[in-house]
């Protein structure tokens, strides 16, 4: 078995799904930042498929960018510019070749919060 990554939005101000939220996964070296994926959440908040699929996982370090003031506006949700949270960036470390990592993310306006799911 190979590793992978899923990830998945929950807006908690709303209480459902985060369906049309943008995700950029890059692969992380010092300060070299290489970008490997990019999706947009469907209905129920998660990636049609893995945003780092098996045949292209690799043990280091990884950061995935939520684009959440754009979907903040889309869903009426955003107060006064600038956002308080605009891009938010989760940088995480991946060192089991075999394992299933999820990283979610539960987000409103003001604050967001974040776990190693299952």
């Amino acid at each position: 078995m190979t590793g992978f990554l899923t990830t998945h939005v929950l807006d908690t101000a709303r209480g459902c799904p985060a369906e049309g939220l943008k995700i950029a996964l890059y692969r992380v070296s010092g300060n070299l930042h290489r970008k490997i994926a990019e999706t947009v959440t469907n209905a129920d908040g998660r990636t049609d498929a893995p945003i780092l699929p098996a045949e292209k996982f690799e043990i280091g370090s990884y950061e995935l960018i939520f684009f959440a003031g754009d979907y903040l506006r889309a869903n009426g949700l955003a107060a006064e510019e600038p956002l308080f949270l605009d891009q938010v960036p989760i940088r995480f470390g991946m060192s089991d070749a075999a394992a299933h990592y999820h990283v979610p993310l539960l987000l409103s306006p003001y604050g967001y919060s974040t776990y190693r799911g299952s």
